[in-house]
């Protein structure tokens, strides 16, 4: 129980951080993507050096025995990463959030097409139901209409194809975390990103000012404390015991929002959220119980 409620309790502090790294981020005003992924990854290293000399030390950090699939999934999540940014560029906080908890949903999705993993008939009326929930959010951006006819906001439409590559690296992190640590795949992951953002940045840059260069590097910061405690919950609790407190983001999304933007969301985004929580955190809980019925059956063996 007491390593349960550690893993909780690091998990909504990572909520808090991320949150906090979108309100950082968006703080910098308009600067290009590529420079905020820059300063996003590279900052977001130094918290995880730090952690490594406590740890598994720094030289650890790069021992893999898969490179090739690092730089699959570093590929992919990247790409995620630059679509977030760009979302948040044109969605209020409480927006690019709500877009984020469909990423669950696709991962069902994935999950039985990649893993071949069996999805039954609650889970995949969850996921239906889960889908009506992402029509409401994206109906204040265009709606059902606007989407067959390809012409809905921008801002969701780079939201939810971050989402659906957040859960292709779902299913790669499940392959690699038999053989990989959890920090060498933080540490390819950001070093890629830092990279690429880099790259990016010897044709689309902007001189910033004091503050804006504070707000990136705090963004950063805040970033990959978030990743180290959101990668260090899942030591002391089940996936998915943790995956409804990943919902909690809302809450500091929507409060951020009005406090720091006046930013009042949506209601068909709020009831499409609460539809997408609702869906995701079904599945959550019945893939906590099935997993604990499993255990069950190999202990009776």
């Amino acid at each position: 129980m007491h390593h349960t409620t550690r893993g909780i309790a690091l998990k909504t502090g990572a909520t808090l951080a991320f949150s906090l790294q979108y309100v950082a981020l968006k703080i910098a005003g308009d600067v290009p993507v590529g420079e905020v992924v820059f300063f996003r990854a590279f900052f977001a290293l130094l918290p995880l050096l730090v952690l490594s000399f406590y740890t598994v030390g720094p030289r650890a950090l790069i021992r893999t025995a898969r490179p090739w699939l690092h730089l699959v999934r570093s590929a992919i999540g990247s790409s995620s990463m630059f679509l977030g940014f760009a979302a948040l560029k044109l969605l209020p906080l409480a927006d690019i959030t709500a877009f984020g908890f469909v990423q669950p949903i696709f991962a069902v999705i994935l999950a039985a097409l990649m893993l071949r993993e069996k999805v039954g008939p609650y889970r995949g009326a969850a996921v239906a139901i889960g889908f009506a929930g992402v029509l409401l959010m994206v109906q204040p951006h265009g709606g059902l209409v606007a989407i067959v006819r390809a012409g809905f906001s921008a801002g969701a439409g780079l939201a939810l194809t971050g989402s659906l590559c957040s859960a292709f690296v779902v299913i790669f992190i499940r392959q690699m975390s038999a053989t990989e640590r959890s920090e060498t795949i933080v540490f390819y992951f950001m070093s890629f990103c830092a990279l690429l953002g880099a790259i990016t940045m010897i044709w689309w840059r902007v001189p910033l000012t004091a503050g804006a260069v504070i707000a990136l590097i705090l963004g950063g910061i805040f970033g990959g404390f978030g990743q180290i405690m959101m990668t260090f919950s899942y030591r002391y609790a089940e996936p998915s015991l943790l995956a409804p407190f990943d919902y909690v983001s809302m809450v500091w999304a929507v409060l951020f929002g009005f406090l720091v933007f006046s930013e009042v969301p949506a209601m068909l985004v709020l009831a499409g959220a609460a539809v997408v929580t609702a869906a995701g955190v079904y599945i959550a809980i019945r893939e906590h119980r099935l997993g604990r019925e499993l255990a069950s059956r190999v202990e009776a063996v």
